[in-house]
């Protein structure tokens, strides 16, 4: 949706004191079950991974103290010139189509030199709405030819299926014809300029994220939606999709229930559009409850399930966003301002300029608990309450996120390990608790026991132990010397829908030796019928079900995982295959 610049020229105040935290006893407890697979990555943590968005309304965007924000929340980009400003943005005039406000010092090199400082990474957005393709390739031109920046990521402009094609109007776009066809066939001129002057660049195009509007709608003018349309014409030229996400919620709730809710089906929904395109979620916000509790524990649930469905980057909008000040209300017993910025722009109903809000808190936790290099491994929990998260560490060390969603209740926590031995001790525990305005640090409970207090986070940093134990050990039974032991690991997903599902299937070495080249079988146990396929060739005869690695995931590390993933249909029964075998060898299914 089109964004609105906050309130300009509001004198910048030091950040305010942090108070102490105090850990609440708790009335009540829920038990909870957690389970960590060191021997499952998922996903490596992107260099660009945890991002923000600034726009050039912001008079404070450049002040010294932006920066050290920045990098004290872990963020690694910054996207400019700032959502729907940027089809109106002309980069050499600092100027807004139709007049809009730009604050002074919020030019593109100071811009660069504040992201520089914080050890971040620039995400540059080109004007498609009212610029062409040789004002976005003199941009490239500028900026990593003249000036040296090297600036990698640039999208090729923001929302434009806002832009009247389906009734309604947010996003400036001056081309005669608004359609997803003549949005596609401008990209390839995008990309061509813009690549002429810097071939290793990565560029970005617009797509509706799955689920919302206008998603599915065939506009006028066009022959399928906008997702098909700009993937068909353009998607085997650039670099990665964009996708925006904010969820619609109606209480507290409902909105904690939206990472795990949503963000796997639309991940599966785009790669079964474009298996191998990279995507990127360059605007994202929790939309309810924006400045109370409840936003610090959505944001890194967010971040860090959109990363371990596979995108690369994530980006908040925004840092400064301003507040609708008529709309101040009470949440979870806090002031809650109606500010989608992660600090307070300073407005007249505000706490002084540059407090913090709970979602900084929350993105900082993400800090807490890895950072780029780290990988994703898997994570299950035996309630819906309580989001968990981890990270395997260069070094082997392993850390734990356990977000309690429960307002009310405690949670007491048991966690089990495969692939990983933590060692003996009380291991160090970051937290976040209810209200709070600072991040705690102790060491207290156990590796395998913690106890998480209402509406809070806690990471666990887990050191290594002496010994690792295997998920699955490798000896075979004396009394079946012939039957192979299982060296894999097989866990089934999906999303399903009345008539359709789709799938996706994780392989896990959990042998000793490498996998080089892999065909995995099993059986449908209903009438589950295989369509599309990413990551795989996927065959059926009859219920019997195929998969042939691809050419670049044929080796799979011991220890190491790959996935693949299918569209299928299904009429009576869609029930989960039993049992899966790896080149001939039975595994285990998860």
């Amino acid at each position: 949706m089109r964004r609105f610049p906050a309130l300009a020229g509001a004198v910048l105040l030091a950040a305010t004191g942090l108070t102490a935290l105090v850990v609440p006893s708790a009335a009540a407890a829920t038990a909870a079950t957690v389970s960590i697979d060191a021997g499952s990555p998922l996903r490596t943590i992107d260099a660009a991974g945890v991002g923000m968005n600034v726009a050039v309304w912001d008079a404070r965007m450049n002040d010294a103290s932006t920066s050290t924000q920045l990098s004290g929340a872990g963020i690694k980009a910054v996207r400019y010139p700032g959502g729907g400003y940027s089809d109106g943005y002309h980069w050499q005039t600092h100027t807004v189509e139709g007049g809009g406000y730009v604050a002074a010092n919020t030019e593109f090199d100071p811009f660069v030199a504040m992201v520089k400082a914080a050890g971040a990474t620039p995400i540059i957005t080109a004007n498609y709405g009212s610029g062409t393709p040789q004002e976005a390739a003199d941009w490239v031109r500028y900026a990593n030819i003249t000036k040296g920046y090297g600036i990698k990521y640039w999208e090729v402009g923001n929302e434009l299926y806002g832009n009247g094609l389906y009734g309604a109007t947010w996003e400036t776009d001056k081309h005669d014809s608004k359609t997803a066809t003549t949005y596609a066939t401008n990209v390839l001129q995008f990309v061509t300029a813009m690549k002429a002057v810097d071939p290793t660049i990565k560029i970005g195009a617009v797509l509706t994220t799955p689920g919302g509007w206008p998603d599915g709608i065939v506009g006028p003018g066009d022959t399928q939606d906008w997702n098909h349309t700009v993937l068909s014409i353009a998607g085997s030229k650039i670099d990665f999709g964009i996708v925006h996400h904010y969820p619609y919620s109606t209480n507290e709730a409902e909105l904690l229930t939206k990472p795990q809710g949503e963000i796997p089906g639309m991940m599966n929904a785009l790669k079964s559009m474009a298996p191998n395109l990279a995507i990127a979620v360059t605007e994202a916000n929790s939309q309810y409850a924006l400045n109370t509790s409840p936003s610090g524990l959505y944001t890194p649930d967010m971040y860090l399930t959109w990363m371990e469905q596979g995108a690369f980057n994530v980006d908040w909008w925004d840092l400064r966003n301003g507040s609708d000040c008529s709309k101040v209300t009470t949440i979870q017993g806090a002031t809650d301002y109606n500010d989608g910025g992660m600090l307070s722009s300073g407005a007249s109903c505000e706490p002084p300029a540059n407090t913090p809000f709970p979602s900084y808190y929350g993105l900082q936790m993400l800090g807490k608990l890895g950072g780029p290099g780290d990988q994703l491994i898997r994570t299950t929990s035996s309630t819906a309450l309580l989001s968990t998260h981890a990270v395997k560490k260069s070094n082997g060390d392993v850390s734990v996120m356990l977000i309690n969603k429960d307002p009310d209740n405690a949670a007491t926590v048991n966690l089990a390990y495969t692939g990983f031995s933590p060692a003996a001790g009380a291991p160090t525990v970051s937290s976040y608790l209810k209200n709070a305005s600072a991040i705690g640090t102790a060491t207290t409970g156990t590796a395998t026991a913690q106890t998480v207090p209402a509406y809070s986070i806690a990471v666990l940093t887990l050191h290594k132990g002496t010994t690792t134990s295997p998920s699955v050990s490798p000896s075979r039974s004396s009394a079946s010397p012939s039957a192979p032991a299982a060296t894999c690991k097989v866990t089934y997903t999906k999303q399903e829908w009345p008539g359709g599902l789709v799938a996706t299937v994780t392989i896990a070495n959990t042998g000793g030796a490498a996998i080089n080249g892999w065909t995995l079988k099993w059986t449908f146990p209903g009438d589950t019928t295989v369509g599309q396929a990413w990551n795989a060739a996927v065959t059926q005869s009859g219920k019997n079900a195929t998969a042939a690695n691809a050419s670049y995931n044929a080796n799979i590390p011991a220890g190491g995982s790959t996935s693949f993933g299918f569209q299928g249909s299904w009429t009576s029964n869609d029930a989960n295959p039993a049992a899966f075998t790896l080149n001939g060898i039975p595994c285990t299914a998860a």
